[in-house]
């Protein structure tokens, strides 16, 4: 497979005709169509091609543009299925954020939603955005935490994606900005083999308005990343990110399949690879996973 690279098309559904229109893009630019493999019917494909255009990620781009409404990854053959798994935790694994609905329970919920979108688009600090925010939930009973855990929404995909990764063999972590409480109850829903989160500070059962040293920044995911790497033995290369706002970009930009996932747009700017349009399970397509695969690991 020494040189062979793949292109994944992943829709909802995948037209018939989409992967005929990428064949022909690939072969008017040069690439030889080697084999192709359905991995989800009417939803996902494999196209395995040699030479043609040398920038993977132009190429993405301009397969995107003849087929809007897909997801599209091209990478080598070689070293696609990933040994490593480090997700983001907020609009990622679940479709909130948990500090809004701390803040939505503390009565400043359109404020501390405003400050929090800034700071997934990169425009303020993380750390002191995080700190202006929790500020503003000083005094709610520590309590509100598993109230907040118990209407945590996992988005589509998530299951799949942790089981697959796992069943094929990857260690999975969970590396949140976001709080442990809300971050334990989603690792253990998931399956996650490790789980990194801030910790709020409390004081006779009340939050303080304050979170414990060192912050869960885009710095400490990518040091994670690293280091969990290193214990297991494996390059970056062999590793895969997951996340959507801008203290993600660090772990995926390091990440040999860096995942930008219905991102923002600084975020979705620096990912190679994204998924705009579907579920977390096109991660799993990206892979090379099938739904043969994805059912099994799912049991």
């Amino acid at each position: 497979m020494t040189g062979m690279r793949v292109l994944t098309l992943v829709g909802a559904p995948l037209a018939p005709e989409a992967a005929l229109q990428a064949a022909s893009l690939l072969r008017a630019q040069g690439a030889e169509l080697e084999a192709q493999r359905e991995l989800s019917e009417g939803e996902a494909e494999d196209l395995l091609f040699q030479g043609g255009p040398e920038d993977d990620r132009a190429l993405a781009e301009a397969i995107r543009a003849i087929l809007p409404g897909v997801d599209v990854a091209v990478q080598p053959v070689e070293g696609r299925r990933k040994r490593l798994l480090a997700a983001d935790m907020d609009s990622t694994m679940v479709t909130g954020e948990t500090i809004d609905e701390l803040a939505e329970a503390a009565g400043v919920g359109p404020q501390v939603a405003a400050i929090t979108q800034a700071a997934m688009r990169g425009e303020l600090d993380f750390e002191q955005a995080l700190d202006s925010r929790l500020a503003q939930i000083k005094g709610l009973p520590e309590a509100i935490l598993q109230q907040v855990s118990d209407r945590l929404v996992l988005s589509q995909g998530a299951r799949e994606l942790v089981a697959a990764m796992r069943w094929g063999g990857a260690f999975t972590m969970l590396v949140s900005g976001g709080f442990h409480g809300p971050a334990d109850d989603c690792g253990r829903r998931l399956g996650f083999d490790f789980v990194r989160a801030n910790r709020l500070i409390r004081e006779e059962g009340r939050l303080t308005g304050a979170a414990e040293r060192p912050l869960v920044t885009g710095e400490v995911k990518l040091a994670l990343l690293q280091e969990r790497a290193a214990a297991l033995g494996i390059g970056l290369e062999a590793a895969m990110a997951v996340g959507d706002g801008s203290n993600d970009i660090p772990m995926l930009q390091a990440a040999g399949l860096g995942i930008a996932y219905r991102a923002k747009p600084k975020t979705r700017a620096a990912a190679r690879f994204a998924i705009d349009h579907t579920d977390l399970r096109t991660a799993l397509f990206y892979q090379g996973y099938d739904a043969e695969d994805i059912a099994e690991a799912v049991g």
